[in-house]
């Protein structure tokens, strides 16, 4: 078995150590280690140890995989680039319900797809996206990397995401359509014309009301 922990130990990083469990219980593949965190744990988390803050993750003397279970895009784009130890492994987590076509659908390494969700055909998922629980993606869509999605999001076909867009939970994103990079999807937002980069769009149907950085 491959040792694991996981960085959150927020409610979404014990959903990640329940995924895994599901994992183990098809199939036994991981032992879990426990959970890194830059908030201090004197006690265990859903029966496992905390283990430390993030940064020493850096530290670690031997084969390790990293399951990076945090929502927001930017905070995981930066935790991600600030590890630097080649002992370390990002696998992908797939919860054994997950519905996935055989037709040309690629999915990169560090994804979290949780419970119910259903991706189609000739989809490009990249790296660390979260695809949270009950969320659809429909065919030829690409998802560029760090994005999260939160629970009974919907992706209809041929739409594209940009690298660290963050999605609400029960938001729709009609098919063709582009999401800019950055960009916030606010919780039960219907898009149905593309939205640009570094902004926070909401509503029925969703329009950007503010930008950021």
């Amino acid at each position: 078995m491959k040792k694991i922990a996981i960085i959150g130990a927020g409610g979404f990083g014990r959903e990640v150590k329940m995924l895994i469990d599901h994992i183990n219980q098809k199939d036994e593949q991981f032992e879990i280690l426990g959970f890194y965190d830059d908030k201090h744990y004197d006690h265990n988390i859903n029966g496992v140890p905390y283990l430390g803050k993030i940064e020493k993750i850096n530290e670690v003397d031997h084969p390790l995989c990293i399951a990076v279970a945090i929502g927001d895009p930017k905070t995981k784009k930066k935790i991600i680039q600030g590890i630097n130890n080649p002992n370390i492994e990002f696998p992908t987590l797939i919860h054994p319900s997950v519905i996935i076509g055989l037709d040309n659908t690629k999915i990169g390494k560090g994804n979290i797809i949780c419970a119910g969700v259903i991706i189609t055909i000739d989809i490009q998922i990249e790296d660390f996206v979260i695809l949270n629980l009950s969320c659809t993606v429909g065919h030829d869509t690409v998802i560029k990397n760090y994005c999260s999605f939160m629970p009974t999001v919907n992706i209809s076909g041929e739409v594209i995401v940009n690298e660290a867009v963050y999605v609400g939970t029960g938001a729709k994103i009609i098919n063709l359509l582009e999401i800019g990079e950055n960009t916030i999807v606010g919780a039960g937002a219907v898009v149905y014309k593309s939205l640009p980069a570094n902004c926070t769009a909401v509503g029925i149907p969703a329009k950007p009301i503010k930008f950021h950085e």
